[in-house]
């Protein structure tokens, strides 16, 4: 399938969709807390999502069953929240958000340490984060997509951790999953020339040891197979002429 480019009226579709899910990040914030269900966390996101006339893209996705995803500590990706999954102090909590709008989607994650957490934990949020940053900033037209990957890669292991080769990143769109997939590890070739007008959702997963993983019996928790912490950080991003816009982040 050939991804998409998309024009100025998509884009500003999109922008709307980047922002509800990044104040509903900033609204879940508030929320994550020691004694907090992660039933509850998606409860609030789900009302909120909703009272802006867009519905949750990740409720009934492929049989998906809740609204957002909530994995935490050694989970990585695609926990499903739940009345008996308390967050206790110390935990490393990911959420991941998406909300469909006018057609369109806006898919965003976050990773949040509650109460007193690890030092080795902060430090895994942080580089997670920061890795991001690393790979969005080889983004301007004329560029290649691994150049992305690379970046990415470089970063979390120089800084001791490992980036999750089982699940990558996304073009996004009318659909939650468009080309092209996007590792956040170097692959054999240099991957599509960037564009204007492509819009990825760019999403590194950070283990804190080993990269494998498995899937728990639900079908959906991806957790670390040495059962080390996980940290999750994605942005919806346009690019633009002379690099990238974030529609996911509260302007």
């Amino acid at each position: 399938m050939a991804i998409l480019i998309k024009n100025e009226q998509q884009i500003d579709l999109m922008r709307e969709a980047g922002r509800i899910v990044a104040e509903t990040h900033l609204l879940l914030e508030q929320e994550i807390k020691v004694g907090v269900s992660t039933f509850e966390l998606n409860r609030i996101a789900e009302k909120f999502i909703r009272s802006q006339d867009a519905v949750p893209s990740f409720l009934g996705y492929n049989g998906y069953p809740a609204s957002i995803c909530a994995s935490i500590n050694e989970e990585v990706v695609h926990g499903i929240p739940s009345k008996s999954r308390m967050i206790k102090d110390g935990d490393v909590v990911s959420v991941d958000i998406g909300a469909y709008k006018n057609g369109y989607h806006g898919d965003a994650a976050r990773t949040h340490g509650v109460g007193a957490i690890s030092e080795e934990a902060k430090r895994l949020i942080q580089v997670t984060e920061e890795s991001f940053y690393e790979g969005i900033a080889m983004i301007k037209p004329g560029n290649h997509l691994h150049q992305i990957s690379q970046a990415i890669q470089q970063y979390v292991e120089a800084n001791g951790f490992s980036v999750v080769r089982d699940l990558v990143g996304h073009g996004i769109g009318t659909q939650m999953h468009e080309e092209p997939q996007i590792p956040n590890f170097k692959t054999i070739g240099r991957g599509p020339r960037l564009e204007k007008g492509m819009v990825l959702a760019i999403e590194p997963m950070v283990n804190f040891g080993r990269y494998e993983v498995r899937i728990l019996a639900d079908d959906w928790t991806v957790v670390t197979l040495d059962h080390s912490l996980s940290s999750h950080y994605e942005n919806t991003v346009l690019v633009t002429a002379n690099g990238y816009e974030l529609l996911t982040i509260k302007k």
